[in-house]
């Protein structure tokens, strides 16, 4: 068999291939100028011949053998999202001879997998096979009280939006985008709860104390916060406790509130509690007040006492009333009667017993010098005496022509003989007999006495503490 051909390239070798249908030992001829080729099996004993396609030894059933030149050795390579570039032994325009060999690349965002570079093969096959896979990004994970959404998945420029719950919001980026890369740009933004809680607290109130009372007890119900992000939110009250008694005038009560991210919210409210007051009610004349509670709220009770030497005259208490008006009439303290006509001395103190001072004042006559001296600073200081609780009897004489007196009031014979034997007050020298409310002998004086002395001496050992306060009040009452 001969087959002829032209020299094109006389660099480029001829390769000779036996295929599997041949048997050994076969001898070919090629010719074309008297070239010839002996094989065995698929051994070419001479593959220096030059020539520019490639030959195939092929079975030739009836003919024998015969040479193909096809240049389609391999398929013609390609590559889905990518691009593949080859070199091949015959030129440029030929991409699947033998020999070729080519250099796989994918698009921007796709990843080779396989070779990068494969040659044809005498097999009709490459050497390796490739393909371009869409480049992806991880799985971002999920922020808690968020969530996002992407424009084309986790594929690369797929951009993801986050968005937060409501009463959250996003610090950091807004946006993720997968880069070409394979990594997510930017870095995981956080939803902060940055919406405080709601509270609101109940309106104002205003009680009124009850009767004889300087408080009230007021009553609410804690308010009710409510958040965005929370459901569990810690309520904190800064005051008194509703149900208890709050005390004369304006209580400002708050209540504050915290999320779990520490947000903040408050309210307040005033808790006012009025004491209805009546006037103040004041003491009679000779005469004090002692009230319950704080002496002129709603239900306060004010009972009257006179002072020694005095009696009541009307009501012996009155009540503040709710309409802040005192319940009754006005009370007074007149002189109390003195029985001047009794027989006996005891029936005489037993009138002053534990109300009024005795001062007995006695004097040979009413012409003697220190009676009159005496006598006129007496009459000066009645006023005084009257505040200190001290009445002055007078024994004047001797019998038959002895007199007594209170006042205007004359005293029998045997109350002055009785006085006189049971304190031993001498008829014959002028003195003065101070008697506390007890009728106890406390002082007695032989010479007359200023009123100032007079008064320093009952103040400093006969009054006790609560007629001291009085007199106090009642002190610029004589001038």
């Amino acid at each position: 068999m001969s087959v002829s051909f032209l020299k094109k390239n006389p660099e480029i070798p001829c390769f000779l291939t036996l295929l599997s249908g041949l048997k050994p030992s076969v001898t070919v001829l090629l010719s074309t100028t008297s070239y010839s080729f002996n094989t065995s099996g698929i051994q070419v004993y001479n593959t220096s011949v030059p020539c520019f396609p490639p030959f195939v030894l092929h079975a030739d059933l009836g003919f024998g053998y015969s040479l193909n030149t096809d240049p389609h050795w391999c398929h013609s390579p390609g590559l889905t999202n990518g691009e593949v570039t080859c070199h091949s032994p015959q030129g440029g325009a030929h991409r699947s001879t033998l020999g070729t060999r080519c250099e796989m690349s994918c698009d921007q965002g796709y990843r080779l997998l396989g070779k990068s570079s494969i040659q044809c093969l005498a097999s009709r096959r490459w050497s390796g096979t490739a393909y371009c896979r869409r480049m992806r990004c991880h799985v971002l994970p999920l922020i808690p009280h968020g969530r996002y959404t992407c424009t084309n998945g986790f594929m690369v420029d797929s951009r993801c939006d986050f968005t937060c719950d409501p009463g959250y919001r996003i610090e950091g980026q807004h946006s993720r985008t997968c880069e070409r890369k394979g990594s997510w740009s930017g870095a995981q933004p956080d939803c902060e709860d940055t919406d405080p809680p709601k509270i609101k607290c109940p309106p104002s109130r205003l009680k009124v104390a009850e009767p004889g009372k300087l408080t009230a007890m007021v009553t609410w119900d804690p308010p009710a916060a409510t958040d965005t992000a929370d459901k569990s939110l810690d309520v904190i009250l800064v005051g008194q406790e509703p149900g208890t008694d709050f005390k004369e005038g304006a209580s400002i009560i708050r209540y504050k509130v915290y999320d779990q991210a520490r947000n903040r919210a408050a309210c307040k409210f005033i808790v006012r509690v009025e004491v209805r007051r009546c006037p103040d009610l004041p003491p009679p004349l000779h005469g004090f007040l002692t009230c319950s509670s704080d002496g002129n709220n709603y239900g306060a009770t004010c009972e009257y006492q006179c002072e020694g030497g005095y009696e009541r005259r009307g009501v012996s208490s009155r009540v503040c009333q709710f309409n802040r008006n005192w319940g009754g009439d006005p009370v007074e303290c007149v002189p109390m009667e003195i029985k001047s006509d009794v027989k006996t001395v005891s029936a005489l103190l037993d009138q002053f017993y534990e109300k009024r001072r005795l001062l007995i004042m006695s004097a040979p006559n009413i012409s003697d010098p220190d009676y009159q001296l005496q006598n006129i600073m007496i009459q000066k200081s009645d006023c005084g005496l009257d505040l200190r609780h001290v009445t002055v009897i007078e024994l004047l004489g001797s019998s038959p022509r002895e007199t007594g007196r209170i006042k205007e009031s004359l005293l029998s014979f045997e109350v002055i003989e009785g006085l006189r034997q049971a304190f031993r007050i001498s008829r014959y020298y002028f003195s003065m007999l101070l008697l506390d409310k007890l009728g106890m002998d406390r002082e007695r004086f032989i010479t007359p006495m200023a009123s100032d002395e007079l008064f320093s001496y009952i103040d400093s050992f006969l009054l006790d503490e609560e007629e001291r306060e009085r007199l106090e009040l009642h002190r610029d009452f004589c001038d």
